[in-house]
């Protein structure tokens, strides 16, 4: 067994304990796949070797401050925007934690994602630069890209704290073969103590399988199928009809198809309890299955020809093939410029 199938494994049933000499190449695929917080969660209280329960507990560590920063963030971000008097919706790994859910137990968490109606985009982005925001790239295409063809603004970081912030006006791409009804998803957030909200249960759901399986190349897509696996755990606890409310509003979203495909995954990949209906096996299920645990033993990714196939993908999903081909060439045209004019010079 490869060690990322092994890490699946252990995630899904932590007392399955490896062979002593297979525990460096499980916490090698863990970091590279930005599981070794949820790792170390899931085998608290759990017997290991000294030598790895030392590791386990620096990952604790470090996602609890990931944790901390991370709220801190939020926060920051609220006060900026407090005044504007809009709904700012916390996405992913922070709603995760704010939220109190099982999937924030030890997730890695990165850049600030919130959602904010788009009405209200010019005077959000005024407001946080105002803060100390400022843009992340001096790059006129790119930031004219980011704002007639993306789903967010060009990306924003702090000049102090040096922390991103990602401000979504919906969740796909307006190119998108998918188009998500952000007004739904605004209308629908729950509101949190402090001002901020965070999506509803199965907006949550339908976000976090958009995000893997309709806006990318499932690089990094073993950690958001794991968020997928708690949050579907936890939210069929909490509601006899949630199952029910799933796919009635991923079809809402018209998602209904990458929706069941995070489902079957999840099921097939950490056994994910679901209902008969959900866990129908598709033959392509295998494909996304391969490239989802695509890393050797040594945490580097492999399958070349497998991730190619959905880097493809994940741009022929994204765009139509005229702006496609138009965007690579002006971005291959950039990269070129600046290495003529230095062998000019």
């Amino acid at each position: 067994m490869r060690a990322i199938e092994r890490l699946v494994r252990l995630l899904a049933e932590p007392t399955a304990a490896p062979p002593p000499g297979e525990w460096t190449a499980i916490l090698c695929v863990a970091r590279a796949e930005q599981l070794a917080g949820a790792l170390a969660d899931r085998l608290s209280g759990v017997a290991v070797p000294a030598a790895v329960a030392a590791v386990l507990a620096a990952a604790r560590i470090a996602a609890a401050e990931q944790r901390r920063s991370a709220l801190w963030e939020a926060e920051m971000a609220r006060r900026a925007l407090a005044p504007l008097r809009v709904p700012v919706v916390l996405l992913k790994g922070t709603a995760y934690v704010a939220a109190g859910l099982s999937a924030g137990r030890g997730r890695a968490i990165g850049d600030l994602d919130v959602l904010v109606p788009r009405r209200a985009l010019d005077a959000v982005e005024a407001a946080l630069r105002g803060a100390g925001w400022e843009a992340l790239k001096d790059d006129g295409y790119d930031d004219a890209y980011y704002r007639r063809w993306m789903h967010e603004l060009p990306p924003l970081v702090h000049r102090d704290r040096d922390r991103l912030i990602d401000v979504h006006h919906t969740i796909l791409p307006p190119t998108a073969r998918i188009a998500p009804d952000a007004g739904a998803l605004l209308a629908g957030a729950v509101p949190l103590n402090d001002g901020l909200s965070v999506l509803g249960t199965e907006d949550m759901v339908v976000h976090a399988a958009l995000h893997v399986f309709a806006d990318g190349d499932l690089s990094g897509g073993l950690r958001n199928l794991w968020d997928i696996d708690r949050l579907l755990r936890e939210f069929d606890e909490g509601d006899r009809d949630f199952w029910l409310k799933l796919r009635a509003r991923a079809a809402e979203h018209g998602a209904g198809a990458p929706v069941a495909r995070a489902v079957r995954l999840a099921s097939r990949l950490y056994a994910t309890p679901v209902p008969a209906g959900w866990a129908a096996p598709s033959r392509v299920d295998v494909l996304y299955a391969r490239r989802l645990l695509a890393r050797d033993d040594w945490g580097r990714e492999d399958r070349a020809a497998t991730r190619l196939g959905f880097y493809v993908r994940s741009h022929a999903i994204r765009m139509a093939p005229p702006l496609l081909a138009r965007h690579l060439a002006i971005k291959a045209w950039k990269r070129l410029v600046p290495v003529r004019g230095g062998a000019r010079s």
